[in-house]
Formats: structure tokens, sequence, C-alpha cells
């Protein structure tokens, strides 16, 4: 990122893509081996997902099946969801860890290797991870509205309300369309924050809260458009891969693994537009970013001497 601080808030949703395409470029073999090690395992799991739990459900859609073994299936479904869940989740924060402190180290010219990556990733996943727990509560919150509203849907179905179901249907949709993009939002960008501010958790939160004032539209494009290109590629491996038994195994295995290539891409380009897009908000908001302090901050995760001035990393800085 060439551009001034002060001039990064004016970038366009296009312009953001385009400068995080280009990060890559600056330690190709750093990014190469976080894509090959990190974001490659967790592409393919979200594709290969369905691949081990189609047979699993099949059986358990079978009439003739006998309950001991009905049982045992299910019991099977929800410990591969469980490890696949985990999996997801652990490979997730990885990532996320991973390109953000390599992003913000080539921000402000630090050496930049695979190893100095790897070293700093436990200190950050844990701050991650506690961020994470605080916006699975909030999850937990959203997705109780969600189930009272599928309930309301089906009581005013078995009441034959008309005006009560396109209520319902209207609420479930903006409950998906507005608060689940915001939550996503929020939460990405309380990720990079918590990579490279002295705040994690609620805090935060809190501070990606703020920064998203003004800049909510550009996010919720970002994740529309994100949570759409993935859902296109999963419908097609559905489609193609999962089900479709009346092409050949090579053709399936090509496409499997042309669509696991493309969500590896659209996965990277996702984490760094996450973080391009945290320097943004920061210029929007006119707080300035003083690289000398990140530069130690992000020394704290390597066990490198940080000093006193590191503290108070970033302050609000009047451009």
């Amino acid at each position: 990122m060439d551009l001034q601080p002060e001039d990064l808030q004016f970038l366009s949703l296009t312009d953001i893509i385009k400068e995080s395409i280009t990060i890559p470029k600056l330690s190709p073999r750093t990014f190469y081996l976080i894509t090959l090690t990190l974001i490659f395992p967790l592409s393919f799991a979200i594709l290969a997902h369905s691949l081990f739990t189609q047979p699993i459900l099949s059986r358990l859609q079978d009439p003739d099946i006998p309950v001991n073994s009905q049982y045992h299936q299910w019991a099977r479904l929800m410990l591969f969801q469980f490890f696949y869940l985990l999996f997801l989740f652990t490979f997730s924060l990885l990532s996320t860890a991973a390109v953000v402190f390599t992003v913000a180290s080539l921000y402000t010219s630090k050496p930049v290797s695979f190893s100095s990556t790897l070293a700093a990733i436990p200190l950050v996943f844990r701050r991650l991870f506690i961020t994470f727990l605080w916006v699975c509560l909030l999850m937990f919150v959203y997705n109780l509205a969600f189930i009272l509203l599928l309930i309301l849907i089906i009581v005013a179905v078995d009441t034959d309300s008309t005006l009560l179901l396109m209520i319902s249907l209207l609420l479930a949709f903006g409950l998906f369309l507005f608060v689940h993009v915001y939550i996503t939002a929020l939460w990405h960008l309380a990720s990079v924050v918590s990579v490279l501010e002295p705040v994690y958790g609620f805090a935060a939160m809190k501070k990606s809260y703020e920064l998203l004032q003004g800049k909510m539209r550009m996010a919720g494009v970002f994740v529309f458009l994100y949570l759409s290109i993935c859902g296109f590629i999963n419908g097609i491996f559905g489609g193609v891969v999962v089900h479709g038994d009346g092409l050949s195994v090579s053709t399936r295995i090509l496409v499997g693994g042309f669509l696991v290539g493309v969500l590896v891409i659209v996965n990277l380009v996702g984490l760094l537009v996450q973080s391009v897009f945290y320097y943004v908000c920061k210029s929007y908001h006119h707080q300035g970013i003083d690289k000398t302090a990140l530069h130690d901050h992000l020394g704290g995760y390597l066990g490198e001497y940080v000093p006193l001035k590191s503290s108070i990393q970033m302050e609000n800085l009047d451009v």
C-alpha cells in the first residue's frame, strides 16, 4: 500500500480489491506457503464436507433403516459435524492471523517470512479466539431470533394466516440480509483489530463497531459478495461433484479440483480485502497509524523488545 494514510479513505470498492490483489507480489513465497498450509485445507474442507455427509444423510432418509442403525448414523453425523466445525473455525482463525500479521508487517516495512508469521500465530490466535467467543455469543442471540421466526412461520402456515406469513418471511429475509451480513462484517473487522491493536474480545468488537460507522455500506457489499460467491461455488460443487451421478469420475474430480482452487483464491483475496479495509476505515475516521508503534506491536508477538510507547500503539490523530 503505497498510498498515504490520509488517501486510503478515498479508495472505492474496486480500488480496495485491486490493492489487495497486488499485496502477495510483495512477498510471494510467504503468501504461497500461507495459502498452501492454511487457506487450501480450509477451502478443501468447506467443499469436501458435503462429500462425507451426503452418504450419511442418504442412509437416514432410507425408510427401511433399522432404529439402531439410525441412531448410529445420527451419532456419526453429529461427531463428524463437531470435528468439521472445530477444523473449520481453527483454520479460519489461523488463516486470518497469518494474513493480517503479514500484511501489517509489509505495511510497516518489517521483514516478512513464513517462519516469522508462524512464530507470531500462537499469541495472535489467542486474541482472535477470545474475540471469536464474543462473536459466538452474538451469533447465538441471532440464531435464537431466527428460530423464533421459523416457529412464527410454522404457526402462520398452520393457522392459514397470509398476513402473518408475509410478515414472518420478510422479517426472516431482513434478518439474514442485514443482521447476518452486519455481524459478519463486525466479526471480520474485529479480527483485524484484535491483531493490530492492544484490544481484543468485546473491546475489539466495540472498536470494530466504531470503525464501521460511515463504511457499513461498503462492508456490507464486500460481505454479501463474498457469501454469494461462496454459495455459488458450493452450489456448483454440490450439483456436479456430490450429486453428479451421470458424470464420469474424472469429470467430477476435475471440476471439484477447479472449484477448490477458485475457493482458495476467493478466501485469500477476502482475507487481504479484510486487512486493507481496516486501514481504509482508520483513514476515514482520521485515526492516524503510527507505523513505528505498529512495528513494535507486531514485534511483541515475536518476543522482541517492545518500547513503552507501543502500549498506546494507535492514537486518534486529526489529519
